[in-house]
């Protein structure tokens, strides 16, 4: 099981596969187990490496809520790539790991070949709403445990479609959030959700980035879909992904989907192919 001791914490994490490096960061509900359907498909042609974020077992969930920002997990990940030693990857991240991997190319665009930013930007819209949420979040594992918490945020509107589509796939989700560190998740609601930059704030820096990016959403991922056209419309390279009736868990929900769009991406990236615009425009006609 290897294991990294960085930033005062110990990360696990996987190595699979070989050829260009892909780096995979998960969500908030999730871990290193996350990113099966798609490390099952990569490694065939990629190195793929997939971790647990400090709060996240297996790796360390230290005690001291000032030891979780996004920061720190952007840090946690510079430190990673550079023990594996990689000169330069892509990026994989999914809903908090999208912010995470957002903010890793506006720090450091020269590790990044091409970043995927999926089913990211949850509290940049609906503000109010957000916080209150992450405060009934952290007053449910502290009062009622992991095991009420799992049940009850699985059972949340932009899962839905993933439990009708496939129940065993949700219930396992369901099951792994549920061995998670009470603290770890806590701490990680108040520390790094809470206190993040929404992507909105991320304009200026957005504007001028021009690692080749795939935004990928489930149409259903109300809190998300409004961030995803911004995205689309502010970064200069990207592209964006819509599954068709889909919620907020689309590599695990769609993979078939989701794997074929970002293998199609690794590929046109590779080649230089994948288009830059040099201006957003609503006209019908040139300029």
């Amino acid at each position: 099981m290897p294991r990294l001791a960085l930033n005062d914490v110990e990360l696990y994490y996987e190595d699979t596969g070989s050829g260009f490096p892909v780096v995979f960061c998960h969500e908030f509900a999730g871990d290193y187990r996350s990113w099966e359907p798609q490390v099952r498909t990569f490694d065939r042609l990629y190195r793929c490496i997939t971790y647990s974020q400090r709060g996240f077992p297996p790796s360390g969930a230290p005690t001291d809520p000032e030891t979780y920002s996004q920061d720190l997990l952007i840090e946690d990940l510079r430190a990673l790539v550079t023990h594996l030693g990689i000169s330069q990857a892509h990026f994989v991240g999914f809903s908090m790991g999208g912010s995470v991997v957002l903010n890793f190319a506006l720090r450091y665009p020269e590790l990044c070949r091409g970043i995927v930013v999926a089913g990211t930007g949850a509290g940049t819209t609906n503000r109010e709403r957000f916080e209150e949420d992450i405060r009934h979040v952290v007053e449910l594992i502290h009062t009622r445990g992991m095991r009420s918490f799992a049940d009850t945020y699985a059972e949340g509107p932009t899962r839905q479609p993933f439990k009708r589509k496939d129940p065993y796939g949700w219930a396992v989700f369901r099951e792994q959030l549920a061995g998670h560190s009470p603290h770890g998740q806590a701490y990680t609601m108040q520390g790094v959700m809470m206190r993040r930059p929404t992507i909105f704030s991320l304009e200026s820096g957005l504007r001028e980035l021009t690692v080749p990016t795939l935004v990928a959403i489930g149409d259903e991922d109300e809190p998300c879909v409004d961030v995803a056209v911004f995205l689309k419309r502010t970064l200069p390279s990207a592209g964006l992904l819509v599954l068709p009736q889909s919620g907020h868990t689309i590599n695990l929900e769609e993979p078939a989907v989701f794997n074929a769009e970002v293998l199609e991406f690794f590929q046109l990236a590779e080649a230089d192919r994948w288009a830059r615009r040099a201006t957003v425009t609503t006209s019908l006609l040139p300029a």
